[in-house]
Order: structure tokens, then sequence, then C-alpha cells
């Protein structure tokens, strides 16, 4: 598949090139927090990009909370700038930048003094 083909792909087809693993979430929350392995942990095999999901008690909302990372993280991995173009000042702007030097250098000249 193509690089950045991955968010044409529904949730199961995203699944199926993921190693998805089951955790305690470790932080806040207690004994529900503790006993249950209710953390997410995909890791995108062509890729190799690592997501987690932990927020919430349950496995399917984490997982479902994991896969939306999962295609962040992949959508600014596949990000490309677009290329940068030079471009040169047009005639006139370079005539107009111009004048005004030289009007500031007609004005700081003019706050000279001449010693005689």
């Amino acid at each position: 598949m193509e690089a950045g083909g991955w968010h044409l792909l529904s949730d199961d087809a995203l699944l199926a090139q993921c190693e998805v693993r089951a955790h305690r979430a470790s932080g806040p929350g207690g004994q529900h927090r503790n006993k249950a392995e209710t953390a997410v942990r995909l890791v995108h095999l062509p890729s190799g990009v690592t997501v987690e999901g932990k927020d919430e008690r349950s496995r399917t909302q984490n997982l479902r909370i994991a896969l939306g990372r999962l295609r962040q993280k992949l959508a600014r991995r596949a990000y490309r700038p677009p290329p940068r173009r030079p471009t040169k000042p047009s005639r006139g702007a370079k005539e107009r930048r111009l004048e005004a030097k030289k009007r500031e250098g007609r004005k700081k000249a003019l706050r000279r003094g001449y010693a005689d």
C-alpha cells in the first residue's frame, strides 16, 4: 500500500496492521485502574509508530482512543510541505525600494551640519 493510504482504511483494516497489547495503566484512579487491564497499546507494524489509550475504564473505548491517536500520528508523519519556489521582486518594487533609500539618504544629509 502507498505511504499515506492508511487514512482510507477502516478501523478493522488498520487494526489488522497493528499489534494490540492490553496492559494495566499506572497513575491516578485507584483500584479500578490498578486491577483491570484496560489500557491498550497499538504498534503499527509497517511504520513502527506506537500509541496508547488509557484514559477510560473501558478497553473498547481505550482502543477507539488509541486508533484516533494512531491516525493523527500517521497523518503528521505523512505530511510533506509543498515545495518552495524562489521568487524575485518585480522591477517596480526594486525601483520603489531604491527611491525610498534615496529619500532617507537625502533626509539624513540635511541633518548633517557642515563645519566651516
